[in-house]
């Protein structure tokens, strides 16, 4: 799943979720976008579940592109010493905010594309729309 190995500090504040996402609301890389349309904080289990999803009914097809997610929750030990409650990192969770683009295929046709990203969708805790890459 997706899991750093290292990072730079070894806890991470949770952060607020508001507004729109500017950075990451074009579909860039591939030719079909999936585009969250309400807000949560995603798990690395629900990424991975959505690229099996996709990745299976393309028959390994065509590529995928998933968007980056940056926090980690901690999770304590059932016992342990009381003060500074240090767990280790259990949980990558990331921001979504409504107009980020999670994940992006090229490579198969729209009728295709369009059900891969419906059946991952219904893995995911947020809301999404199909989109396709804009021509300039």
């Amino acid at each position: 799943m997706l899991q750093p190995k290292r990072t730079k500090f070894r806890k991470q504040f949770k952060g607020r979720n508001p507004g729109l996402a500017q950075r990451g609301s074009n579909v860039s890389f591939g030719e079909f976008g999936l585009k969250a349309t309400s807000r949560a904080r995603m798990t690395a289990r629900e990424i991975e579940a959505a690229r099996r999803a996709m990745a299976r009914y393309v028959k390994r097809g065509g590529q995928i592109w998933i968007a980056y997610f940056r926090t980690s929750d901690q999770q304590e030990a059932a016992r342990g010493p009381h003060g500074q409650r240090q767990g280790q990192r259990r949980v990558l969770r990331g921001p979504v905010q409504p107009g980020k683009v999670l994940f992006e295929m090229e490579g198969v046709d729209e009728v295709t594309a369009r059900e891969a990203f419906r059946l991952a969708g219904s893995k995911l805790s947020v809301s999404t729309s199909f989109v396709k890459r804009q021509v300039r």
